[in-house]
């Protein structure tokens, strides 16, 4: 669970920032959307080696993996959503005596918060692939490294009960988002079908 969290939150948060500066400053968005354009369609496993070979333990590689497939969709639909904002919002607190930071914080983030979640659980979903395979990374703990241990063993019993398990806790984990995403959604509620 520690490896799960630390790497999405760190995912999560790099894909906010990034997804902001994108889809907020076109220079940023013209030399990132290159990166992004390269990076991101592979998946975050391809990146094992390197990460193995970057990372001093086995459990910050770990994190790196899963930061790394939580952070390209998260990006992804924050600069989708930035970008989609109407320029009406704008123009409105603009003339209201909005600056630019105001802008970013309080109309363009709010504003495009519906496309944020959608990324946060494409994070999510594509996080819990990848911590089975980080798991595997010479992690002496969690339920990817249980399972394998178990198969080793022959003990299929164990290894089902750990996919049980492991289905309980992710499905817990979803719906906390999605209880979060109604929270902070609460005024969207009719408007849009979930």
């Amino acid at each position: 669970m520690r490896l799960l969290f630390l790497g999405f939150a760190i995912g999560a948060g790099a894909g906010l920032i990034t997804g902001v500066l994108m889809g907020w400053y076109l220079p940023v968005r013209y030399w990132f959307g290159a990166v992004l354009r390269f990076i991101g369609p592979l998946p975050a496993t391809a990146w094992i080696p390197l990460a193995l070979a970057i990372f001093p333990t086995s459990f910050s590689a770990s994190v790196f993996i899963l930061a790394l497939a939580t952070w390209f969709p998260v990006t992804v639909m924050t600069w989708s959503g930035i970008s989609n904002v109407p320029r009406a919002y704008f123009e409105v607190a603009e003339t209201l005596g909005a600056g630019e930071r105001f802008l970013i914080r309080h109309v363009a983030v709010p504003a495009a918060l519906p496309y944020i979640f959608v990324g946060l659980f494409m994070g999510l979903g594509t996080s819990f692939t990848t911590l089975v395979v980080a798991e595997l990374l010479g992690v002496k703990a969690g339920l990817g490294w249980y399972i394998q241990w178990h198969m080793g063993w022959g003990e299929y019993y164990k290894v089902y009960a750990a996919l049980l398990t492991m289905a309980a806790l992710f499905s817990l984990i979803i719906t906390g988002l999605f209880r979060l995403r109604d929270r902070v959604l609460a005024w969207q509620r009719g408007f849009i079908k979930w």
